[in-house]
C-alpha cells in the first residue's frame, strides 16, 4: 500500500502566501493557504488504498483555521518536518516515512495545487506502481513540480543540493534521479498557487472547492474597496432648511 505524504506548512499570518499580498492582507493570505490545505487533505482522504501522511512545519495551533485543519487529520501520522533548507526537509520527511513503513512506496505532494483530486491522485499511485518505473514526477507550470513518488523513498536523498522553488527546480530535479537510475514517469502539469494570478487560475480549476471560496471572498471585498476609492470621499449632507 502506497503512502501518500503531504508536505505542509502551518498556515500562520505572515508565514505562508505572503506573495498573494497585496491584494490580500497577510490573515486573509494565511486563510486562503488554510483552504488550499483542506481541499488537498480531502482528496488525499478520498483516495482509496494508500495510508495518508502529514509532515507538518509549525504547529496548527498557531494557524489560521487551526481547529478544523487539526479534525481534518485526526487519526493520521503527522510528522514534524526537519531539516537546514526546504530541499533537506523534503529528504528527511521520506526517510522517516521509509523507517516508519519499510518497503512501501510514497508519492508525496504539498499544499499548493488544490484543485487536486482523489481520481488524479490515484491515477499517480497506479503510475508509480507501474512496471519498469522507479519513480513519477508531476511537473508544476512554473519549472518546478508538485508531486514526486518513489518506490524507494529512501532514493529522496537526490534531494538534497536541488534549488527548491526556481524556474528549473523540475529539471534538475529529474537530473538527479536519473543520475541514481531511476526510471521516471511523468504526471501531468499541473499549476501551483504561488501569487495572485495563481489563485484565480486555479480558482476557475476547482471552482467548487474551500480555496475558490476563500479567493471569491477575497475577490469581492476588493471590488467593493475599488468602488469606494473611485465614488472619492464622502461628502456631507446640506443641512435641512437652508444654512444655519
Amino acid at each position: 500500500m502506497t503512502v501518500l505524504l503531504v508536505v505542509a506548512k502551518a498556515p500562520v499570518a505572515g508565514a505562508v502566501k505572503t506573495r498573494l499580498c497585496p491584494p490580500a492582507e497577510p490573515a486573509q493570505a494565511a486563510r486562503i493557504a488554510a483552504a488550499a490545505l483542506r481541499d488537498t487533505l480531502d482528496a488525499v482522504a478520498a483516495t482509496p488504498g494508500v495510508v495518508p501522511v502529514l509532515a507538518l512545519a509549525g504547529r496548527f495551533a498557531d494557524a489560521e483555521d487551526g481547529p478544523d485543519l487539526a479534525a481534518a487529520v485526526a487519526g493520521w501520522p503527522v510528522l514534524a518536518q526537519r531539516g537546514d533548507d526546504f530541499a533537506d526537509r523534503l529528504a528527511q520527511a521520506h526517510a522517516d516515512v521509509a523507517a516508519a513503513y519499510p518497503g512501501r512506496p510514497v508519492l508525496q505532494i504539498g499544499m499548493d495545487t488544490p484543485q487536486l483530486t482523489a481520481a488524479r491522485l490515484a491515477a499517480a499511485v497506479r503510475r508509480l506502481g507501474a512496471p519498469a518505473t522507479d519513480a513519477v514526477l508531476g511537473p508544476a507550470a512554473d519549472g518546478g513540480w508538485w508531486a514526486l513518488g518513489l518506490r524507494d523513498p529512501e532514493q529522496a536523498a537526490a534531494l538534497r543540493g536541488v534549488p527548491m522553488s526556481t524556474p528549473d527546480t523540475g529539471r534538475r530535479t529529474r537530473a538527479a534521479l536519473v543520475a541514481r537510475g531511476l526510471r521516471i514517469g511523468t504526471l501531468p502539469v499541473l499549476r501551483d498557487v504561488d501569487d495572485w494570478t495563481d489563485a484565480l487560475a486555479v480558482t476557475g480549476l476547482a471552482p467548487n472547492g474551500r480555496f475558490a471560496r476563500e479567493v471569491a471572498a477575497l475577490r469581492a471585498g476588493v471590488a467593493v474597496a475599488r468602488r469606494a476609492r473611485a465614488a472619492g470621499p464622502l461628502r456631507p449632507a446640506r443641512p435641512v432648511g437652508g444654512r444655519r
